[in-house]
């Protein structure tokens, strides 16, 4: 396994910050503060960003300063319907490609899903949901497809901080479960059925907006997101 480089680490805790709702839709990245954050150069912050910004996670136009995206709703309406025709592919390539080796895999992280939410921790929550089916794409081999798959989760789950309705993970588990118990049964007409509905459901919560109020000290946030790295950053505070 290849070691990630500087730019990876500031790249991937940012990415789960994001996910993870910890920086809210908005939030300013000054690149110095990142710098000074992750030790690195303000370069290497800036190609993190662009990776963040082709996901459509991050907004980073020439001469200011980058921010968490906003996705408007007309954005969200487009994301779920590129996710959805996705993820009818995904589950018919489960089916296909069926093994012992899925259903486990599948069941493993199920059970993480069924720990955090024990544990009562909402943000590991929220990311676990959305990596279960990042886990189908992955797990059929298609990393072209595994790669668009995890560039439009992500995007739902900065939609959902920005518009989405408070939701129990409980249902999100259950409806796991149901999809694994019809891949099990090699039923692709239940799994594509459940599996619209599942999406239907994650949809329909970005109806009603929730404001975003908080101010982000990005010292604390990302402390937890990237072990390696000093928290000494100076809160960074937006403008109202």
């Amino acid at each position: 396994m290849t070691t990630p480089n500087k730019a990876d680490v500031a790249y991937t805790a940012l990415k789960q910050a994001i996910i993870e709702q910890a920086l809210q839709p908005g939030t300013k990245l000054p690149e110095d503060a990142l710098g000074t954050h992750f030790q690195v150069s303000r370069t290497l912050v800036r190609e993190a960003l662009a990776r963040l910004a082709a996901e459509g996670l991050v907004d980073a136009q020439h001469n200011r300063t980058a921010t968490v995206a906003r996705p408007s709703l007309e954005e969200a309406r487009s994301v779920f319907e590129v996710r959805r025709c996705l993820e009818q592919e995904v589950v018919r390539l489960v089916i296909e490609r069926w093994s012992p080796f899925i259903g486990q895999a599948l069941e493993e992280h199920v059970r993480l899903e069924e720990q955090a939410a024990r544990e009562q921790q909402a943000p590991a929550c929220a990311r676990l949901a959305g990596e279960f089916h990042v886990r189908l794409a992955q797990l059929v081999g298609n990393p072209v497809l595994e790669r668009y798959v995890d560039e439009v989760v992500s995007r739902c789950s900065l939609i959902l901080a920005v518009h989405g309705r408070p939701h129990s993970p409980e249902c999100g588990i259950t409806e796991h479960r149901a999809l694994i118990d019809a891949f099990r049964k090699g039923d692709l007409r239940a799994a594509r059925r459940l599996m619209a509905s599942h999406l239907g459901e994650l949809e329909a919560r970005v109806l009603n907006s929730t404001p975003v109020t908080d101010d982000a000290d990005l010292g604390q946030i990302l402390g937890r997101y990237a072990p390696g790295a000093k928290p000494a950053v100076r809160p960074s505070r937006r403008k109202a």
